[in-house]
């Protein structure tokens, strides 16, 4: 059985972290392109002044527009090459850091998150859109040579992005459990550059799995201790423990042990227009007590679940991700995106209908109400 584990070259967390850039920098060269919205400059502006200084690097910023385009991927690359940068800097959100990755190529790629809201940024992979917003495709690159985490950054961030955070890493270890059931394929396999067509097969190593248990472990110990903290724009232990389980943990588990409905369930929701305001991690918080609900998990398990997300603020009905109401017509469509045949679903250990999604959303929906009283 050919199995594959993928992660970054290196990750480092710590508190004022960003002043170590320049450091890392220089690793590569004297220079490096910086993609980042202005706005997420602005925020760090005084720490990336110092350690431009204090090592004598030069950074070229590329005034990152916004949507991570192929036309936006070509001028920044052409800059880069212009400006001979010896690295690529992406620093912010998921279009920039995704930007950042289809940009490198291969070269020296040092990836900074200013939110831990989702586990993007240690993956090989980035979504790319059209000019209006649009999905086009998805790519695969080298994956980051560092990952650059800035606690005190991620701290003073509203608490709602490191709580959505929360939720894509509540589904990694059930998807990764299901996946490793079914011997399904995971995204580590995938070659660098390979956009479309069919890669060899690569399934799950124990070591993903493990991280991923941990990655559950660590939110039901620490999650709302960290949220406390986030809440005081304070850096304590439990919220870098959170801030390495929504990034790090959850990052390898799901590229390296798979993903299964908990995402495609999120992606189907996208169809309800009432979801659109509510951050990736909130829908799939929701997705995976819907997964447990179609497994027919344990009661203490999906009780578990329930009361983590209670304790947090995380969705466990469709109440809570805006959906207020509904028709069956509109589930059965919700259910038969989340069936397309390239959806993650399908890596459930046994076969999964519209029929049987429809089901469990409703499940779900009710077995959450019942536990918030309403």
């Amino acid at each position: 059985m050919r199995r594959a584990f993928i992660s970054p070259s290196k990750y480092v967390q710590g508190e004022n972290e960003l002043l170590n850039l320049g450091y890392f920098i220089s690793a590569y060269g004297k220079s490096a392109l910086l993609i980042s919205h202005p706005d997420d400059v602005a925020r760090v502006r005084e720490s990336l002044d110092k350690t431009i200084e204090q090592f004598s690097v030069k950074v070229i910023e590329g005034a990152f527009e916004g949507e991570c385009t192929q036309a936006e991927i070509d001028r920044l690359s052409q800059l880069a090459k212009e400006s001979q940068c010896a690295c690529i800097v992406g620093l912010g959100g998921g279009k920039a850091l995704d930007t950042a990755k289809s940009v490198a190529k291969g070269q020296p790629l040092i990836i900074i998150p200013t939110i831990a809201s989702t586990d993007a940024p240690t993956s090989h992979s980035s979504v790319i859109y059209t000019k209006e917003g649009n999905f086009e495709s998805y790519a695969y690159h080298a994956s980051p040579s560092l990952v650059l985490i800035d606690t005190t950054v991620i701290a003073k961030a509203p608490v709602r992005f490191l709580v959505a955070g929360m939720g894509d890493s509540l589904s990694t270890y059930f998807e990764a459990r299901a996946s490793s059931s079914a011997f399904a394929n995971v995204n580590a396999g995938l070659p660098m550059g390979f956009r479309e067509g069919k890669a060899p097969p690569a399934k799950a190593t124990k070591t993903a799995l493990g991280l991923a248990e941990l990655c559950y472990e660590t939110l039901l110990e620490e999650g709302y201790k960290a949220k406390v903290a986030c809440e005081l724009n304070t850096v304590t232990p439990a919220l870098e423990n959170i801030i390495e389980t929504n990034i790090l943990l959850s990052g390898l588990g799901f590229e390296s042990g798979g993903l299964a409905a908990a995402h495609a369930i999120h992606n189907g929701l996208t169809v309800l227009e009432g979801t659109h305001k509510f951050y990736h991690g909130e829908k799939v918080a929701f997705g995976t007590i819907v997964q447990l609900v179609l497994e027919n998990a344990p009661l203490d398990e999906l009780d578990e679940v329930i009361d983590f997300c209670l304790l947090v603020g995380l969705p466990v009905c469709l109440e809570d991700i805006g959906v207020t109401q509904y028709t069956q017509n509109e589930l059965y469509e919700v259910a038969k995106k989340a069936c397309l045949p390239e959806e993650s679903i399908h890596s459930m250990p046994f076969p999964v209908t519209p029929e049987s999604v429809v089901a469990a959303i409703l499940s779900a929906d009710k077995i959450g109400r019942d536990a918030k009283g309403i």
